[in-house]
């Protein structure tokens, strides 16, 4: 009988099955509802498992700061609606598109921007891969590159604040929003260079993959800049008023909704039509971002149940390789899982086990957590998953996905040098959250 099971060995069981649902494409949310559900009722009674179902949805869609996410969300689909994220890419492509790959580094700094507001991957590579790819087929630019750098640009849109991903590790490790926000901005700006560098390196060997556009002249530059100033304004108004103490993020997230949608109604992008389009992308979004953290609230006491996180801990411990050689496991663990699991679902199922450990171990949880959402990145362009690859694909239809896979190897190293600066400077993570929170 499972009722005779140790609480480790139904830990076991449970997240066995949780693999099996992922296998049989149930979302990750349902599935940690499930084994979340089944595993409490097992181990400390069915009246404790209906309880923990109904409140924890309860507290999750009542949270206050979890407001951050529909309307970030909102704030980037107004964004795209309004033009703003084609002006950022003009302004891009005014100033690098001269470059050897300078179409290419242009996309890299439209992602960069955009992901400033819209705090989504998905969103970020889709809106300035179907600006970019055109522009870059029309000047025969290497399918590998271009395919490739939209897909790694996408990524920077879950490390530069405003972040999905933060708030999400925010919520289950119950950690600073704001100072995760403030973790995410170096960071962010060295991988955006990183690309960038990439790119160089790439053109550089290989000239034919990136020729060079048409250099627009110093009044060519200043109005696609002004144009673009509009988005950079937004920014500087919330990721500012964070950093400098005027508003929470939450209010920095209403703020830059409302002035999004200011916009949007003063250029007349925004019809009846369209905004209620805008309103239904935001709701199913955030739905299954909510949906997500109703289940990981619910997978977590299991986990918890079970001591798991107690026992691989002490045996991490027995190993003797010290916390930068237990960090280093936990780290490669990512990288392994991101190959097969879809971003979001493995940092909820991992951080009920790795994150009391990082704690324990005297790690700071701000860094770890910028660690996690780099390493999360990666996962969104390695293969077989590969969930940017595959928004790629849907944009470059005629690329073939083994093309779109080789493009994106250069940009998945980019992402682990960042991961070692990281590992080596942690003051790169963390100089702008303790300079302004202590």
């Amino acid at each position: 009988m499972i009722e005779d099971l140790l609480p480790h060995q139904v830990g076991i069981l449970g997240i066995a099955m949780m693999l099996l649902l992922l296998v049989f494409r149930i979302p990750v949310a349902i599935a940690m509802l499930i084994v979340g559900f089944l595993g409490i009722g097992i181990l400390n009674g069915w009246s404790a498992a209906m309880s923990v179902l109904g409140g924890e949805a309860f507290v999750i869609v009542t949270f206050y700061e979890l407001s951050v996410i529909p309307l970030f969300i909102l704030m980037g689909n107004l964004a795209s609606v309004s033009g703003m994220s084609r002006d950022l890419y003009d302004a891009a492509y005014s100033w690098f598109g001269h470059w050897r790959g300078g179409l290419a580094s242009s996309t890299i700094v439209g992602c960069a921007g955009f992901a400033a507001l819209s705090g989504s991957s998905i969103a970020s590579a889709v809106t300035m891969g179907r600006v970019s790819l055109p522009q870059m087929k029309r000047y025969h630019y290497n399918d590998q590159l271009s395919t490739g750098c939209i897909a790694a640009g996408g990524t920077l849109g879950i490390l530069i604040p405003p972040s999905t991903g933060f708030v999400i590790y925010a919520i289950l490790t119950e950690e600073s929003i704001g100072r995760l926000f403030m973790a995410g901005v170096l960071p962010g700006l060295l991988l955006t260079a990183l690309f960038m560098g990439t790119i160089y390196l790439i053109t550089r060997f290989r000239p034919e993959f990136g020729p060079s556009g048409p250099k627009a002249n110093i009044q060519e530059k200043w109005e696609s800049s002004r144009k673009a100033s509009t988005i950079l304004v937004i920014v500087l108004i919330t990721i500012g008023g964070i950093y400098g103490g005027i508003f929470t993020p939450v209010e920095a997230a209403g703020i830059g909704a409302f002035l999004s949608l200011l916009v949007a109604l003063l250029r007349r992008s925004l019809d009846l039509l369209k905004f209620c389009e805008v309103l239904l992308a935001t709701m199913r979004t955030s739905a299954l971002s909510f949906l997500i953290l109703i289940g990981a609230h619910v997978f977590s006491p299991f986990i918890a149940l079970t001591h798991i996180p107690d026992i691989f801990a002490e045996f991490l411990n027995q190993m003797d390789l010290g916390p930068n050689g237990i960090l280093l496991i936990i780290l490669a663990i990512y990288i392994v899982l991101g190959t097969f699991l879809e971003g979001f679902a493995m940092l909820v199922l991992t951080l009920p086990i790795f994150y009391p450990l990082i704690v324990e171990l005297g790690f700071s949880p701000i860094w770890f957590g910028v660690m996690a959402v780099i390493v999360l990145e990666m996962g969104l362009i390695s293969p077989p998953v590969g969930v940017n690859v595959f928004v790629v694909k849907g944009i470059a239809e005629d690329v073939p996905m083994r093309t779109i896979f080789l493009g994106i190897m250069p940009f998945w190293g980019a992402m682990l040098i960042c991961l070692l600066l990281l590992l080596a400077f942690p003051d790169l993570a963390l100089l702008l959250p303790n300079s302004m929170y202590g």
